[in-house]
């Protein structure tokens, strides 16, 4: 448990680093990275954990990921803490090292809505919901299958976040959410940003055990 802890740390970490990383790098110089930029920042990094750490601890690097594995089945339910404490550890450690680097950025890539928390809240929703549901695919099967998780996993959070972002910032990570928002100090409708995407998280299991369920001939 101490390797998929150390696992699930390093890859949270990676994905606060990289993708609020891009965020923070794209206001300090004035656009430079673009939002179409960020997108692929986290797409990308998200990708290469799932390749560099998914043998060891699954890569969820999200505790709404975590979650649902749990709810699943996949995840017996006493790795769940420590899965989530360290993403969550994983996460505010990046956020305190950029705050380090950008002392003078007041957001740190927290995420935000540009609309109503409920606009917001709905978009979360269902970003996850369909993320998960991608997950939980293409991670069972097949090898082959599982070799193309990477690039699936990582092209929906690509695909996401580049029309959703300018909207709701497409964080569908409590983590992600949660350690900018603790380090800057802006707590402004975080209570959206943990609650939605455990909650489509949650809904896309019940749906992926429905279309997956041999017995059923609907």
């Amino acid at each position: 448990m101490i390797k998929k802890s150390v696992s699930e740390l390093l890859g949270t970490f990676a994905l606060v680093f990289c993708g609020t990383g891009a965020v923070i790098i794209d206001k300090e110089t004035g656009g430079g990275v673009s939002h179409v930029g960020v997108a692929i920042t986290f797409g990308l990094i998200v990708m290469a954990m799932i390749y560099a750490l998914g043998e060891i601890s699954g890569a969820h690097i999200n505790p709404a990921v975590s979650i649902a594995f749990a709810l699943s089945g996949r995840l017996p339910g006493r790795a769940l803490p420590y899965y989530i404490t360290s993403q969550v550890a994983g996460a505010l450690v990046a956020s305190i090292v950029l705050k380090m680097l950008f002392p003078a950025n007041d957001l740190l890539g927290t995420t935000l809505p540009a609309g109503s928390d409920l606009q917001s809240f709905v978009l979360e929703f269902i970003l996850t919901y369909f993320l998960m549901l991608v997950i939980m695919h293409v991670s069972t099967g097949p090898k082959e299958q599982g070799l193309f998780a990477g690039i699936a996993v990582g092209s929906v959070i690509l695909l996401e976040a580049m029309f959703a972002g300018p909207i709701c910032g497409a964080s569908m990570n409590p983590a992600r959410s949660l350690a900018p928002a603790l380090v800057s100090g802006h707590f402004e409708s975080l209570w959206l940003y943990l609650v939605a995407p455990v909650g489509g998280a949650a809904l896309a299991i019940p749906t992926w055990k429905y279309l997956t369920d041999k017995k059923s001939s609907i």
